[in-house]
């Protein structure tokens, strides 16, 4: 299916611009072509009743603009008028919106194509190097990130645009490799009888594997959240905690070579979210890299690939604000997730 002319792309400001997760979402809005978006609002989803009720009363009610169009990223899988999130009771009806909030159109796109479109704006600053490896330019790039849930998409060049590829690769199957992993799995809670990726490589994925590791060694699973594991494997100040974050890294890295291979990403690979950023010390200790690499036949090409965490605090709003101000920049398709009045 062909992409919209560049004409018809074009969007009419004020423009709102929102990353929805399962746990926060963060809201602003762009005044024109040449304006960064302005005061960021961050909400939590279980806070508000609806996107429409969080949009009115943490946005419009403490503005003067009104905004003519909304590009929106949500976490979940963009189909028909009615979008519920994948981890939020949160439903997107676009057509409501018109008569709501007052908009005339709406793009909803998937939060982790927004951060796809983050990766070809953002610059050096904001990204943290893991390993060996240099980016060729235009080249293919892959974006994922554990959160709420794990969050993956593509990213390629081509007819001179970026076109980022959405998808719900957090939920490809996870197997063991080793036996140590082999005396782990069996305690990790499936989803109807499968352990995807999701099931590890999230914030209830740690305390997933975490407490498979201490019900393998009869040990006591003595936390509860990720921050309080992340913490005591950090500080190394328990063993179980420190082996669930090498777990979950390793996995980490397991599963990024195999999106890097099939998107052939020799443009680099990006992790993003809170997250990766909070265990940039576990991503840098080797077993990440090392598992990254382990993909025989192809382990020089894997050694050749960077791998960047993301460091900027808001960066799915950054890769909306880029595409609402110039769509043509990129080739989003907008075929059954554009709405107008």
């Amino acid at each position: 299916m062909p992409f919209a002319r560049d004409e018809d792309a074009i969007l009419q400001f004020p423009i709102l611009i929102g990353d929805i997760g399962g746990t926060n979402a963060r809201f602003a809005i762009i005044v024109d072509a040449n304006s960064e978006p302005g005061e960021t609002r961050v909400v939590q989803t279980a806070d508000y009743a609806t996107i429409d009720d969080a949009i009115q009363q943490a946005v419009l009610d403490h503005t003067s603009l009104s905004p003519r169009s909304a590009v929106l990223a949500v976490a979940g899988p963009v189909d028909g008028d009615e979008i519920p999130l994948t981890n939020c009771p949160w439903v997107v009806r676009p057509k409501a919106m018109f008569e709501t909030l007052g908009f005339s159109d709406v793009v909803v796109l998937n939060d982790f194509e927004a951060q796809a479109l983050a990766v070809a704006s953002l610059g050096e600053e904001h990204l943290e190097k893991i390993g060996p490896g240099e980016p060729e330019e235009n080249a293919g790039r892959v974006v994922l990130g554990p959160g709420t849930g794990l969050g993956v998409a593509g990213l390629i060049h081509a007819c001179r645009k970026w076109i980022p590829v959405p998808g719900e690769g957090g939920h490809m199957d996870i197997g063991p490799r080793t036996d140590r992993d082999r005396e782990i799995f069996p305690h990790l809670e499936p989803i109807e009888g499968r352990i995807s990726g999701e099931q590890i490589l999230c914030g209830r994925g740690l305390v997933n594997a975490y407490r498979a590791i201490a019900t393998a060694d009869g040990k006591e699973a003595r936390f509860t959240t990720p921050a309080e594991i992340t913490a005591a494997a950090l500080e190394k100040s328990d063993a179980v905690a420190e082996e669930a974050l090498d777990f979950f890294v390793t996995c980490l890295g397991r599963t990024a070579g195999d999106l890097a291979l099939v998107f052939m990403s020799r443009g680099g690979v990006y992790l993003t979210g809170g997250i990766a950023q909070k265990i940039v010390p576990a991503l840098k200790s080797g077993s990440f890299r090392a598992a990254f690499e382990d993909k025989a036949p192809h382990g020089a090409l894997m050694r050749d690939m960077p791998v960047y965490v993301i460091t900027h605090p808001l960066a799915a709003l950054n890769g909306l604000a880029a595409y609402a101000r110039i769509p043509s920049r990129f080739g989003v398709e907008t075929t059954g997730r554009r709405w107008r009045s």
